[in-house]
């Protein structure tokens, strides 16, 4: 009788030959010149998820969000009317940031400079001696950026002429809206910074082909059998998003204390129907730098901000719905938060490493196999907008 993780069958290849199979210009990774050609390119034209609606329930609760692609503050407000909305972080009298706090709730936002105040709908309410400045209030309004909400997420997008958000996602909206975070009502969350390239770092999380070698005790649930890579079950490709599987071992190492930290929550995500949901095994990669999984037991979201060349921030959160209502749903929720950390610190030296061997020059490219078909994707899709946005500018790629 076969062993029973022997039911993995890998992709065939000539299934993902439409990529490519040729080397990648390993500068792409690590120069100057090519980040801010992406900068333009890609990020200020992107959906790019910043929020979500959980942390702004009530009329007056605002967040602040830096973006230093966009070399931007964002306040993102619901208004009296109940309307999300984004304006940049700036007084329109002189440019002073209105608000240093991370979040918090109120009716109206004063600069501190000269006391020019704000609604949470962005209008201009008072400035003092305002008629001395032969303007109309209306004219003063806080600049707007586009915010739109699909499953719970909010995106903003810097480009006057971006599609609607859903027309963005494509057909993964709707699986979007059927992952846990979309029924979110709090989250756990943690960020770092890490001296890599934005697509290096976000590459780790698109392969498995790393997992026996840096997880094996950490993540060794997910190996096994004829699968000794933990190679997904499957790979989809929408646009310039793509998704895989998890595939699902039948015989999984679990250490005594994950299984029982894993079963405590169980009963609550059983009762909130979460187990039911059509994608528990699924990983949505959202172009350009958002991934969502819908693990009913650890839902989470990664997303990785470029700050420079050689140099990112990620935000990783997990979704749960209502308060912890047991010691044994705390438990299991604080676990699932310390065990993405834990192997997450296992990934960092080596992304870290590897940007260190790619900006000392010596490599003209870098190479992926098949099964790091979603590394590909996401590089043929950044490099087309690159080069694109190169030539219109009579610029070198």
């Amino acid at each position: 009788m076969p062993d029973a993780a022997s039911s993995f069958q890998r992709i065939p290849p000539d299934e993902l030959a439409w990529l490519g199979t040729g080397p990648i210009p390993a500068r792409a990774y690590h120069d100057p010149a090519y980040f801010e050609l992406e900068r333009q390119a890609v990020f200020l034209k992107s959906w790019i998820h910043v929020a979500h609606v959980c942390e702004l329930p009530e009329p007056g609760c605002f967040v602040r969000r830096d973006l230093e692609f966009a070399r931007a503050s964002l306040l993102i407000a619901r208004g009296r009317d109940g309307v999300l909305r984004a304006f940049h972080n700036v007084c329109t009298h002189r440019g002073t940031q209105l608000v240093e706090e991370a979040s918090g709730r109120q009716s109206k936002f004063t600069c501190p400079y000269h006391m020019w105040t704000y609604g949470a709908d962005g209008a201009l309410l008072s400035a003092p001696d305002f008629e001395a400045f032969h303007l109309d209030k209306p004219a003063c309004a806080l600049p707007r950026v586009a915010l739109q909400e699909c499953g719970g997420m909010l995106f903003v997008n810097f480009d006057p002429a971006a599609p609607p958000l859903r027309a963005w996602l494509g057909a993964y909206a709707e699986r979007l809206e059927q992952m846990p975070a979309a029924r979110a009502t709090t989250f756990s969350q943690y960020s770092y910074e890490i001296d890599a390239n934005w697509k290096l770092t976000y590459d780790n999380f698109q392969e498995n082909y790393h997992l026996r070698f840096i997880h094996p005790r950490s993540g060794g649930a997910g190996i096994g059998g004829d699968n000794p890579f933990g190679y997904p079950a499957s790979l989809g490709f929408d646009g310039p998003h793509r998704t895989q599987r998890i595939w699902s071992n039948p015989a999984p190492d679990l250490k005594p204390f994950q299984r029982a930290a894993a079963m405590r929550g169980l009963p609550a995500v059983a009762e909130q129907g979460l187990l039911d949901l059509p994608f528990g095994r699924d990983y949505l990669a959202f172009f350009p730098n958002l991934f969502v999984i819908g693990t009913p037991t650890q839902p989470f979201s990664h997303t990785v901000y470029p700050i420079s060349a050689d140099r990112s921030r990620g935000v990783v959160r997990l979704y749960w719905v209502g308060e912890d209502g047991n010691a044994s749903t705390r438990f299991a929720r604080e676990y699932a938060l310390a065990q993405l950390r834990d192997i997450h610190c296992e990934d960092i030296a080596m992304i870290e490493r590897g940007q260190k061997g790619l900006a000392s020059g010596a490599l003209d490219h870098i190479h992926f196999q098949s099964m790091e078909a979603l590394c590909r994707h996401l590089f043929n899709e950044v490099d087309s907008r690159v080069q694109a946005h190169a030539r219109l500018r009579g610029e070198r790629p």
